[in-house]
């Protein structure tokens, strides 16, 4: 089946980007990833624009399913101790493992997005469980401006998962508890 064999190799690609960096992602390297016989990639992603597209369309619904995943398993957001938890578990999350990879991968995509209007329309924040529990969290605060709020508090929280990628380590839970105070003031 098409869909089979293009999730296939945007799983690959991933695994290329996290590992070898923009610089890395060929066709060649995602037909080897996925061992597939040479040429398989550019068969069905025959550009390298199209690849990419592939790639962050794969990664954008592995990010939503992992949101989705998680808010189902998280309590509901009833104190602050509540949203710094579920910060931490997310932080973790996208800085261990498959989620380092992923956070990896979205990185270099969303530098690369700045030069392709394609790639930005896909990588825009989406709608997820998350984001609409940070919202109503800080709406049932009496926040002001929730959107933006929400905004800068995500904004602030990826920035925090960035720095940690090239440094090491994990968030520090008083950097989240610092940001969700700011977001309520």
């Amino acid at each position: 089946m098409a869909s089979d064999r293009r999730t296939l190799l945007a799983d690959a690609a991933l695994d290329v980007l996290a590992d070898e960096g923009m610089r890395g992602l060929t066709h060649r390297a995602v037909d080897r990833r996925a061992a597939v016989p040479p040429g398989t990639t550019s068969a069905y992603f025959r550009t390298r624009a199209a690849l990419l597209a592939g790639l962050v369309s794969r990664l954008v619904r592995l990010d939503q399913a992992e949101f989705r995943t998680t808010a189902e398993e998280l309590p509901p957001l009833r104190t602050v101790e509540d949203l710094v938890d579920g910060m931490v578990a997310l932080t973790r999350q996208r800085l261990t493992g498959e989620g380092r990879r992923r956070s990896l991968a979205r990185h270099a995509c969303a530098v690369e997005s700045v030069r392709d209007k394609e790639l930005r329309e896909i990588l825009v924040p989406r709608e997820n469980a998350g984001r609409a529990a940070v919202r109503l969290f800080l709406a049932e605060r009496g926040v002001t401006d929730v959107e933006n709020r929400t905004h800068t508090l995500l904004t602030c929280v990826d920035g925090l998962v960035f720095d940690r990628l090239v440094n090491g380590g994990e968030v520090p839970r008083e950097a989240l508890e610092g940001l969700v105070t700011a977001a309520l003031r």
